[in-house]
């Protein structure tokens, strides 16, 4: 074989490592607005998209938006809409966690006895012994009475003292507001404050208000079940909006150059601590892992009546749906079969989207 000149074999080589290494787009973040793109434009299959947009449709009113590598292919409904996203609230503690951890003294293992954390009626000195790690990964044994749980949750919570601390899963809101209560004590900050501070500003959250993060009381005409000392934070976003919160974490909390949330903290919360929490899903620090029944890792935040955040990491892709349905003030004294009643997009129907949406995308690159 004839020797090639130096340069002409290095140009020669660069151009067979172009053609056989997969491109990966450059990653893009939205600024004002979303960068939107046509289907075409980013591989997709008009067809499957079609049949996803079809089925979307058989559902109760409600708001998606799809993004792919950083700009939305899909935007069906009212994306602008803001919506009580129920408990997509606790995946937004969790990041809000994770970005003021660093700069303070709390050890995750502390126990809540430690940190002063009592209820009325008052915890047991067992129910104390569970940490702050605990309650993140819904784990602490504390079967008190608690704020905004469904109706299918509280039949089904244990009876207190059943469980150690640690040693048991069970999705429970007692663990998820005193979460909150302690972040507020903890940090020395406002939930709502945070939020638009330290997400909502930086991404340039194009809906959200201070006013759209508020909370809810235990009332004095309450049934017993539902009081407690410690309030549940809500808020009410719009899917464009959980769209760019979707966007941060599937970039491993980097916006645009900048360091928003630590990597580390992303890794650590979104692993399973819990495998088979629900509907095949596990369960990390507020964040539901591995569902849907797809072959690609994702991770999701889950609200009542069909709230969705999924990030799909290995297909750089986000999914919100939002539910026009709200959770009803008085939804946690409803029987279960009213609360079945209401619309609702399920986690199989949610499953079954994401899968035509998944195959619409074509991923070749």
């Amino acid at each position: 074989m004839r020797k090639l000149p130096l340069l002409t074999l290095l140009i020669w080589c660069g151009v067979v490592q172009a053609q056989t290494t997969t491109h990966r787009p450059t990653d893009v973040f939205p600024a004002k607005t979303w960068i939107k793109a046509t289907p075409e434009e980013l591989g997709w299959s008009v067809g499957k998209l079609d049949e996803a947009r079809k089925y979307f449709d058989t559902f109760p009113p409600a708001n998606l938006v799809v993004v792919d590598h950083g700009k939305v292919v899909a935007e069906w409904g009212d994306p602008a809409m803001k919506i009580m996203v129920s408990s997509v609230r606790k995946s937004l503690l969790s990041v809000l966690y994770g970005i003021d951890l660093p700069g303070s003294k709390l050890d995750l293992d502390t126990t809540i006895g430690q940190l002063g954390i009592d209820d009325d009626p008052p915890l047991t000195a067992e129910e104390k012994k569970a940490t702050v790690r605990m309650l993140l990964e819904a784990r602490s044994g504390v079967y008190h009475s608690y704020l905004a749980g469904t109706p299918t949750m509280l039949q089904s919570q244990p009876k207190r003292g059943s469980h150690a601390p640690g040693t048991f899963y069970y999705y429970n809101n007692w663990d998820f507001n005193a979460l909150g209560t302690i972040f507020e004590q903890q940090f020395h900050t406002a939930i709502g404050r945070e939020f638009l501070d330290k997400i909502a500003l930086p991404t340039r959250m194009e809906d959200f208000r201070l006013e759209d993060m508020y909370y809810k009381s235990a009332n004095p005409d309450d049934p017993a079940y539902a009081k407690s000392l410690h309030r549940a934070y809500i808020f009410r976003l719009s899917a464009r909006d959980l769209a760019r919160f979707g966007y941060l974490v599937l970039k491993d909390g980097n916006w645009d150059g900048t360091k928003i949330v630590p990597s580390s903290w992303i890794a650590e919360s979104t692993r399973a601590y819990t495998e088979n929490a629900r509907d095949g899903a596990g369960y990390g620090y507020l964040w539901w892992i591995n569902g849907f029944g797809i072959p690609e890792k994702n991770f999701y935040a889950l609200g009542a009546l069909g709230k969705f955040v999924i990030v799909i990491p290995d297909r750089d892709l986000v999914v919100v749906l939002l539910n026009h349905t709200e959770f009803p003030p008085n939804g946690s004294t409803m029987s279960v079969e009213e609360y079945n009643k209401l619309p609702t997009v399920t986690v199989p129907q949610m499953g079954q989207l994401l899968k035509i949406l998944l195959a619409a995308q074509q991923p070749t690159r």
